[in-house]
Order: C-alpha cells, then sequence, then structure tokens
C-alpha cells in the first residue's frame, strides 16, 4: 500500500511550513490566494486529493441505506451556470434520469443551484447526504469543499484536473469520429468545425474526433488535394464561438461568413444550439442546405427535430448519463477502494434533412 501524503510532505514540497499548507487546504482562509493556489496544485500532484479524506469517513449505515435502497438523499449540484438548469433542453434531461432512478430505489434528491462556494458547506449537512452528484460544469474550488467534507461524489459530463472522481460522459470523441468520417466519405472534403473547445471537455473531445478522421484521411499531411478544410488546413477549421444559446452565435456567423474565401461543404457544429444558429444564418444569407452546406449537431436536443430543417445530430442517451451516475455513486459507497471510472455511453447519429443522408441512424 502505497504510503499516504501529508501536509508535511506537501510543506517540504513547496518550501513553505505545514501551518501554511493546513490554512490553504482547509477552505478557511489565513493564506494569500496566490499561496493557496500553489499548494492546491502541489498537493494534486502529490496524489493528496486521491485519499480518502483525513476527515470524518462516511457512516457506515450511509452506505447500507445504499445498498439496501432505504429512504436517503443525495445531493445534485448542478451550478446555474451556462444555463445549466432544470428547464434546459440537455441538462434537464439528465436530472430526469437521476430523479428517476433515485425514485425506483427509494432515495431522496436534493438539487442545489449554488455557485458560490462560499455558501455551499453552509447548505449541506453531510450526515443527511449519503453523496453528491455534480451535473456539468462545477468549479474547483466548490469540488474541493465538498471534498473536504469527506463526501462520495460522482461527476456527469464534466471532470477535474485536482481530484481524482469518477465521471461519466457521452462517448464525444467517437461519435464525431464517426460523423466526420461519414462525411467524407459522402465526398465532403471541405469540412470545418464550429465551437469553443475550451467550453466544455465534451466540446474539446468532439474536436478531437473530428480532427483524428481528417488527419486519418490525410494520413497526417493535410494536402490540399486530399482535404482542403477550408483551404486553411486542420489547425484553422475551426471555428472559435462564444455564448451559450442559439442567439449568442448568430453575429459570429455572419461576420465568419463575410471573411470566408469560400464555403466549406460541412460544417460539425459542437451541439445543437450552434448549429440552429448556424442554419439561421444560411437562411438569412438564401444558402441552401444541404445542397451548398451541410451542417450537424450533437445532443439531438427537441429544437434539432422541430425546427423548420431537420437537423441531422448525434443523439445523446441523456437520461442514461443520470441513471448511470446514480448506479456509479452506489457502487463507490459499496466499493470505496475500487479504482476511478471513466464511463462512456455510447451515442447514436440520426441523419435528418441538414445533410444528403437518407438514413435514419448510423449502424
Amino acid at each position: 500500500m502505497a504510503k499516504k501524503v501529508t501536509m508535511q510532505q506537501i510543506a517540504n514540497y513547496l518550501g513553505v511550513s505545514k501551518f501554511v499548507v493546513s490554512k490553504a487546504l482547509s477552505g478557511k482562509g489565513g493564506v494569500s490566494e496566490a499561496t493557496k493556489e500553489k499548494v492546491i496544485e502541489a498537493a494534486a500532484q502529490l496524489g493528496y486529493f486521491a485519499q480518502r479524506p483525513s476527515g470524518k469517513p462516511p457512516k457506515q449505515e450511509r452506505m447500507n441505506a445504499a445498498v439496501e435502497g432505504m429512504k436517503q438523499s443525495v445531493l445534485v449540484l448542478m451550478p446555474n451556470i451556462r444555463f445549466q438548469t432544470k428547464e434546459s433542453l440537455y441538462w434537464g434531461r439528465i436530472l430526469d434520469g437521476i430523479s428517476a432512478e433515485l425514485n425506483k430505489r427509494g432515495i431522496g434528491m436534493v438539487i442545489l443551484s449554488e455557485q458560490n462556494a462560499e455558501h455551499l458547506t453552509g447548505l449541506i449537512n453531510p450526515d443527511a447526504i449519503m453523496g453528491m452528484i455534480g451535473v456539468g460544469e462545477i468549479s474547483s474550488e466548490m469540488l474541493l469543499d465538498i471534498h473536504r467534507l469527506g463526501m462520495t461524489m460522482v461527476l456527469v459530463d464534466h471532470e477535474n484536473d485536482l481530484l481524482p472522481l469518477d465521471s461519466i460522459f457521452a462517448d464525444n470523441f467517437e461519435a464525431v469520429f464517426r460523423l466526420t468520417k461519414q462525411l467524407l466519405a459522402m465526398g465532403k472534403d471541405n469540412i470545418m468545425f464550429a465551437g469553443d473547445i475550451q467550453f466544455s471537455r465534451s466540446f474539446y473531445d468532439r474536436f478531437l474526433g473530428y480532427r483524428a478522421a481528417i488527419e486519418l484521411t490525410t494520413g497526417g499531411s493535410n494536402r490540399p488535394d486530399t482535404v482542403k478544410l477550408s483551404n486553411y488546413g486542420l489547425n484553422h477549421s475551426l471555428l472559435k464561438l462564444d455564448g451559450f444559446e442559439t442567439e449568442h452565435f448568430i453575429d459570429s456567423f455572419r461576420r465568419w461568413l463575410k471573411e470566408l474565401p469560400e464555403l466549406p461543404q460541412a460544417v460539425i457544429c459542437a451541439n445543437d444550439k450552434i448549429a440552429l444558429g448556424l442554419l439561421h444564418v444560411l437562411k438569412e444569407k438564401g444558402i441552401d442546405v444541404p445542397q451548398q452546406v451541410a451542417v450537424t449537431g450533437f445532443d439531438n436536443i427537441e429544437d434539432s427535430y422541430m425546427s423548420e430543417l431537420p437537423l441531422t445530430t448525434v443523439h445523446v442517451p441523456k437520461e442514461m448519463l443520470g441513471k448511470n451516475a446514480v448506479e456509479r455513486l452506489i457502487n463507490r459507497l459499496q466499493h470505496p477502494e475500487e479504482p476511478i471510472v471513466k464511463l462512456l455511453v455510447k451515442s447514436d447519429i440520426i441523419y435528418r434533412e441538414s445533410t444528403l443522408l437518407k438514413v435514419e441512424r448510423s449502424t
């Protein structure tokens, strides 16, 4: 068994006192923000957060209740940022999956949309909560505060560089890899990707799937006679966007169309809301979809098939993400020493009128 990483080891590593490390890791202040960040980064590098918290461990009866399905409560933390709300066509369906699975097991659910880490711990009674499921983006500061309480955590559509936690994602890379290869097979050799790859890990993985398919086709050479990539090359085939909702992307797409030397034959969008924004601008400019430009999205929200031009997209089993998060939390409570798991849920490609493909689903 590996030796436990102590605060003294972190202090020795940084050349500071154990008192400074203790203050920084306690979250109670007493040190500068710069020092706190250095201590937390060093602690993560040394594996301090990978250990069971030094505070009171989760009560055994809480674990037993999880196993036996007795009435308990799970905290679902979904900070109200980036439109992460129960009303969201994406995040709301994940919450539905969590709620249904917890209800089936006779476990209660407490939803928190708190954004301020300073207020968070005052709202949580660890003795009344068997564990936490985090949905969407959650700050490291908030996760560290919950970690200090000794609470078991599972994340959905998010992961953290500091804390090794179980996480649940759609198969973002693989789905876009397959989608890009299909577009290339159709003869779409001038393809762009639209989305901010720093927005989330999911967006980044989707871009990597697109890039991998392009590189596989070009043999890594980016030869213009093989794949044009909008005459820019792979590094410039990414259209970066800001915002969260469809209307946020309208102006960016208008500027982009003015600057392009030629239209791409296809645009792979990081999610459906981006794709719907692009469809709006293309219609506004009189550009035919899919004859001139094929457009694809990701997530399969309701708006993707209720729009005037139904959108080719990747169907994410959103309720299944929530269900699997509950199962993962229960398993982690039962087997706390098991290796950390990153679970990928398979997605399906749904072909609609925004591309020329006529089949309904990928095989």
